[in-house]
């Protein structure tokens, strides 16, 4: 089983090098890396390219790295490109400031797809740091209580978690960049409540996601994202208000100070 993983870059010279060596520690290793670069003006697509050896070894381990290096319109539009671009029979998204939390993710990523033949879908934990100490948790974030009821109070599955069957995108569709902020919230929605996909949530942590990333920086951004939330839950017909979505920063909140009691 093949695995493509989707890293959608754009200036990310301070970050992607962990991004890289993190697949590439991957004890499974029939892996694809994607690289959609934006066009960067930095040094993300040298040290790309400086890796690039890494993946092309001599000992049939299986890992390659294909780097695909034009405009695009934004963070959506690259994993969509990505994602067309993929070869793999499952597909899931790695941030470029982002990596993975230890080095058996895609193993058991491929152990659950190969031992459930009929799941479409898999999504578990992430965890966030800040750029200071990259070992401190600051908030951990578990998708344990997710249910498809759930996302009319905004709450999804970590994205950075999330792993599909390549037949899912196929079947229906990619990211809608009509939500330009919270398109992965929107594709959660079409799939959980208007598709009613099968997924399986895996009590693992997956990803170590640098906190002030695309979606959680700034209160404008949080407009943007509150609005798009709104317009994903309309557009499938799910009832939810402004009271439901601010439950989730009260939950957010209960995050962080688990977090400090348990870290």
């Amino acid at each position: 089983m093949k695995i493509s993983v989707i890293t959608a870059t754009w200036n990310s010279g301070k970050t992607i090098k962990d991004t890289l060596i993190s697949v590439l520690n991957q004890s499974y290793t029939n892996v694809e890396h994607i690289i959609k670069d934006g066009g960067s003006k930095d040094d993300t697509l040298a040290i790309c390219n400086d890796y690039e050896k890494h993946f092309y070894t001599n000992d049939d381990k299986g890992r390659t790295i294909r780097i695909l290096s034009d405009k695009d319109n934004g963070i959506y539009d690259a994993m969509n490109q990505g994602i067309k671009a993929a070869t793999g029979d499952v597909i899931g998204i790695l941030n470029s400031d982002d990596f993975y939390t230890s080095d058996d993710v895609l193993a058991h990523v491929a152990e659950e797809f190969t031992k459930n033949p009929d799941l479409e879908a898999i999504y578990g934990d992430i965890h966030f740091v800040k750029d200071e100490n990259l070992k401190k948790c600051t908030r951990y974030f578990s998708s344990r209580y997710f249910r498809p009821w759930a996302l009319r109070f905004g709450f999804m599955p970590a994205h950075p978690s999330f792993y599909v069957r390549r037949e899912v995108y196929d079947e229906y569709g990619l990211y809608d960049l009509n939500f330009r902020t919270s398109s992965d919230f929107e594709m959660m929605v079409r799939l959980f409540v208007k598709e009613k996909i099968h997924a399986k949530y895996i009590n693992m942590d997956f990803v170590t996601m640098r906190a002030g990333g695309e979606s959680t920086a700034g209160l404008e951004a949080k407009k943007k994202v509150n609005r798009d939330i709104a317009n994903s839950l309309r557009k499938h017909g799910v009832y939810s208000n402004q009271l439901f979505q601010s439950l989730r920063y009260f939950w957010r909140i209960g995050e962080i100070l688990y977090t400090k009691i348990k870290y």
